[in-house]
């Protein structure tokens, strides 16, 4: 094999399900023995990541160590994780790690570039760690982006509720929360949305209208390796 990525998943389940597949999906092959290796490590018991932003909860900064140990550990070339939220502990874990992490904000940005958006103002749709802590914000304003967040009021009752149904599985609810706050930001004259929350484009997956941040992770993983020449094949 030329090269392995490593997935740091579990965070939740159906959201590295569905990383792992868009990675497999944006992959350039002609059959099976071309795809891109995969090894992940998926430990759904990883404590609370907004819970311990916001203060009061576990850490999880040990088990994604952990992670990331076992990983580097089994020969990965670099790592994914796709869970934005985790991101809050990225420089922690990447210090950690002699394989190289992708940042999932910067593989957003750069999809946002890719599309058209350079210096938009773009809307975000995440977890309130995310939204709080400002892993969007920062690193999107230093690439020239405006980034505006729902209101607090429909940041809990509409985009974590959606949240909380896409991990209890009701997925019918949960798109239609999220719609509606979706709604509320582009009434706002935002040029896009960000989908920064792995959990949202399980149940959102229009590119006319979102940026799937899950799907931007994936296309960068992809070309990290075809451009080092670590694909079995790229045609």
């Amino acid at each position: 094999m030329k090269g392995v990525l490593g997935v740091l998943g579990g965070m939740g389940p159906l959201a590295t399900v569905d990383f792992m597949r868009k990675v497999i999906e944006v992959t350039p092959v002609t059959r099976d023995q071309d795809h891109l290796p995969m090894i992940v490590h998926s430990i759904p018991q990883v404590p609370d990541r907004t819970a311990a932003i916001l203060g009061g909860g576990e850490s999880p900064l040990p088990m994604l160590g952990d992670g990331i140990a076992a990983l580097n550990r089994a020969g990965v070339n670099c790592i994914a994780m796709p869970c934005n939220t985790a991101h809050y502990w990225f420089d922690e874990i990447a210090r950690g790690s002699k394989a190289p992490i992708l940042h999932i904000v910067d593989a957003a940005a750069e999809a946002l570039d890719r599309r058209g958006f350079r210096g938009a103002t773009v809307g975000l749709l995440g977890t309130t760690g995310t939204v709080t802590s400002g892993i969007y914000q920062s690193r999107l304003e230093t690439r020239g982006f405006a980034c505006l967040v729902p209101e607090p009021g429909v940041q809990e009752d509409r985009v974590m509720a959606g949240i909380d149904q896409v991990k209890a599985g009701h997925l019918d609810d949960a798109k239609r929360l999220l719609e509606d706050a979706a709604t509320g930001l582009r009434a706002r004259d935002v040029a896009t949305i960000v989908l920064g929350c792995t959990e949202i484009p399980v149940v959102l997956a229009d590119d006319a209208l979102y940026l799937d941040s899950t799907k931007a992770l994936a296309e960068t993983c992809v070309a990290w390796f075809v451009e080092r020449g670590r694909l079995a094949r790229a045609s």
